[in-house]
């Protein structure tokens, strides 16, 4: 258990000061996202009912449900919490596909409750080690199917969960191979446009508590749930055994920094495919009405995501999220691509559905990634117009994708696109509050400052 036992050390005993500040910015930055998708998705499909039941399991008052208010169990207000901070898909993200920030975030604020208050460099150490761990996991999965996000996200919100309890190396090593036993989640669920997408986020940080606490209980769990013989290494990674990539140089290079930040509400194999439209309408001052068709092709891990011809389920706004000809359609149609977009009304407009059936999607093998199946985004388009002509475009890496980074004033701008979706009428001085919070957040006493911000009246 050579391993597990490097990783539940460097999940309960690395130091804030430890960290390099450019993380530190990179955290801060993923915090205010997850608190603008929150506000933003906190009246979405499914949250309300969702509220209405944990509040009917009762149980102890220990963390806030945010926006809405009320306090319940730290477990189900971690749940609620991170599904209205996924349900817009508009969080940050790693390839291929884990969502860690809807569900560290929440985490850590309902353990701050629970805890009593913590201050803002343990609240950032906690942050930063447990999304760490499972980006170094992520990056030696082979999920095959199975979401990124159930699978893998639950090893960070069960080290953040242990940390702000103060477990010992032994009690976090239990913790996170309890954790292994509660990873599950599959893509079918975003294939179908189901809530679950949202609502396996909030597993996630449900389960990253209960084990937390459990093992510091005493309960224990496999101690070779990384290397053993029905451990990790081969339910997740295909008996691909590299160590190298899981533990070289921890907490000396970071490998969360592969942070994706989207510029579109929509899934991470969407976005280029939306660039590159975008891009070739900006170009070539493509006019919709002169189109007679698209082809896009994406690679194969992508095209089963996203690739599937558009319907409308019973979840709209899922289906819309998780289709390229949507996301290519609306943004041909609407010259941009933004969260009211993604709403039932707009997505029904028949401008979108005529233009839809001229989209045509392909699996492009070249355009995969060799070495990491399901890490590329690349998407090539060709544009082929009525009188003949014919565009192309390749973008291998969108906006939001280290390597195309999103700059300050860009990521400000998804804070307050976001709370002017939500329709909460916020004063800027408690804007301003938040942000400036966020920004000194290593210099706060107690982090809970922040939730009397993130509760409106009705």
């Amino acid at each position: 258990m050579e391993i597990e036992k490097i990783l539940s050390e460097f999940a309960s005993e690395t130091k804030f000061e430890d960290i390099p500040s450019e993380i530190v910015d990179l955290q801060k930055d993923i915090i205010l996202t997850i608190i603008g998708t929150t506000i933003a998705g906190a009246n979405s499909e499914g949250c309300k009912a969702i509220i209405k039941q944990i509040k009917n399991w009762g149980g102890r008052k220990e963390a806030t449900i945010l926006v809405h208010g009320g306090m319940v169990t730290a477990h189900n207000a971690a749940f609620v919490n991170s599904i209205m901070a996924r349900a817009l898909d508009f969080c940050d993200a790693m390839m291929p596909g884990m969502h860690v920030g809807s569900s560290s975030v929440p985490t850590a604020l309902a353990m701050a409750e629970l805890v009593g208050g913590i201050n803002g460099k343990e609240f950032l150490a906690a942050l930063i080690i447990g999304t760490e761990l499972s980006a170094r996991i992520n990056s030696i999965s082979v999920y095959d199917g199975f979401d990124p996000t159930g699978i893998c996200s639950i090893f960070a919100t069960t080290t953040i969960a242990g940390r702000l309890l103060n477990l010992d190396s032994l009690q976090m090593l239990n913790a996170l191979a309890l954790a292994f036993n509660r990873s599950g989640g599959s893509f079918q669920s975003n294939i179908d446009g189901s809530l679950a997408v949202r609502v396996i986020q909030g597993f996630v940080s449900q389960s990253g508590i209960i084990c937390a606490q459990l093992a510091k209980r005493g309960i224990t769990g496999p101690k070779n749930f990384m290397e053993g013989i029905y451990g990790y290494f081969h339910l997740y990674a295909k008996d691909k055994y590299n160590k190298e990539a899981l533990i070289e140089n921890l907490g000396k290079r970071f490998e969360m920094d592969n942070t994706l930040f989207k510029k579109y509400p929509s899934c991470g194999c969407t976005l280029s495919s939306t660039d590159a439209i975008l891009e070739l309408i900006k170009e070539k001052e493509i006019i919709p009405e002169e189109i007679d068709h698209i082809e896009v092709k994406v690679p194969p891990y992508c095209y089963k995501l996203v690739g599937h011809p558009f319907e409308i389920g019973s979840n709209p706004k899922v289906n819309a999220q998780f289709s390229i000809q949507y996301c290519v359609a609306n943004a041909l149609i609407r010259r941009s691509s933004k969260l009211s977009h993604f709403d039932e009304l707009n997505i029904k407009d028949p401008k979108i559905q005529q233009m839809i059936k001229k989209i045509q999607i392909s699996a492009d093998q070249s355009l995969e990634a060799t070495e990491n199946p399901g890490f590329s985004l690349s998407a090539h388009m060709t544009v082929h117009m009525t009188n003949g002509k014919v565009y192309e475009k390749t973008v291998t890496i969108p906006r939001g994708l280290p390597g195309n980074p999103l700059t300050k004033e860009e990521h400000l701008e998804r804070f307050y696109d976001c709370i002017d979706y939500s329709g909460k009428k916020l004063h800027k001085k408690s804007l301003n509050k938040i942000i400036s919070i966020v920004k000194k957040l290593e210099e706060i006493k107690d982090v809970r400052k922040l939730i009397p911000l993130l509760l409106f009246s009705p």
